[in-house]
């Protein structure tokens, strides 16, 4: 029987008390937009110079750093793919996203961890079909054994929160 919650929540991903958070971010690491600025500013300037000490990530990885001035422990920045009608192997190394923060939060402990709505903004990941894989991977992890108790969703709109309750309905 699989005791880990999945929880759905509205807001500032920022603002969570979990053990990681799950940075949306652009390959080079080094901050741009969205979720992704978003956790720079919060985490303050030691994250920036810890992300040029990894030297870049490619898509459907994941890194990992301290959290610094965040309230979360640890920041494991994934690059999620851009949107290229399906043609790119999306699906795969949207999962993959998923799978290897879990991996990572997993390996280094952690007990929570949350997750942004990856590749839906500015990499234009169709929504609906980018919540479903987000569980199904996340369910699929949650299978087997692992440390993890709490697996949040954290979206900060309301049309992404919408599809996340219906996903997770399914």
């Amino acid at each position: 029987m699989n005791e880990t919650k999945i929880l759905l929540v509205k807001g500032d991903i920022t603002l969570l008390e979990t053990d990681a958070i799950v940075n949306a971010a652009n390959s080079s690491l080094l901050g741009g937009g969205g979720v992704d600025g978003a956790i720079h500013r919060a985490a303050g300037p030691e994250l920036l110079v810890a992300c040029r000490m990894i030297g870049g990530c490619p898509t459907g990885e994941a890194r990992i750093t301290k959290g610094y001035n965040l309230k979360a422990k640890f920041v494991i920045h994934t690059v999620g793919p851009v949107w290229h009608g399906g043609y790119s192997n999306e699906m795969g190394k949207l999962a993959a996203c998923y799978y290897n923060s879990l991996k990572l939060a997993d390996d280094n402990h952690c007990s929570s961890i949350a997750f942004p709505n990856i590749s839906t903004g500015v990499f234009g990941y169709p929504k609906a079909e980018a919540a479903r894989i987000a569980i199904k991977t996340v369910n699929e992890y949650l299978a087997g054994k692992n440390s993890i108790k709490q697996v949040f969703f954290c979206c900060f709109d309301e049309e992404n929160y919408l599809l996340y309750t219906k996903a997770l309905a399914e």
